[in-house]
């Protein structure tokens, strides 16, 4: 099919994972779309924070969204004809549960983690630069959890030492 992406019509089960793999709409924007992407996650960690998720349940969280991540990315991808296309944001909105199983309520931990985990996510540390190479979902999504990591671990370390 040749039919250029603005114009193709999408079944659908097609626009249901279009729907999710791009943030509900947030990763469509055409300035940031991963930082306006990542909106969705911070609004999930903080509904996290707020009902006091253990961090076990943060974590479990995550890895559900983490598998079911990788097929719903995949397809996305292969919707909009991209290797990783720039609106596919349910790998930053996954990122946050793991976030979330670290960071202390409140604010200052919110405003934290979202700042933390964009600059990882933007200037892609190892071993996140490698994992992005890793082909279909699984790299779609892998270079970002690595990003929550790195972003965890400043997280934690700062409400240790620092707050």
């Amino acid at each position: 099919n040749h039919t250029p992406m603005h114009t193709q019509r999408f079944t659908p089960g097609q626009r249901i994972i279009l729907l999710v793999a791009e943030g509900f709409g947030f990763g469509r924007t055409r300035f940031a779309p991963g930082t306006f992407g990542s909106l969705p996650g911070l609004a999930l960690m903080w509904g996290l924070l707020a009902v006091n998720a253990s961090p076990l349940h943060c974590l479990a969280l995550w890895l559900l969204c983490f598998l079911c991540g990788i097929p719903i990315c995949r397809q996305a991808a292969v919707l909009r004809g991209k290797h990783d296309p720039g609106s596919v944001v349910w790998d930053e909105i996954t990122a946050f549960p793991l976030l979330a199983a670290i960071a202390e309520p409140g604010w200052q931990s919110l405003l934290l983690a979202f700042v933390l985990f964009r600059i990882f996510d933007i200037t892609k540390p190892w071993p996140v630069n490698r994992l992005e190479r890793i082909p279909g979902g699984t790299g779609i999504m892998a270079d970002d959890q690595a990003a929550g990591v790195w972003a965890g671990l400043v997280l934690w370390i700062t409400q240790k030492w620092l707050i």
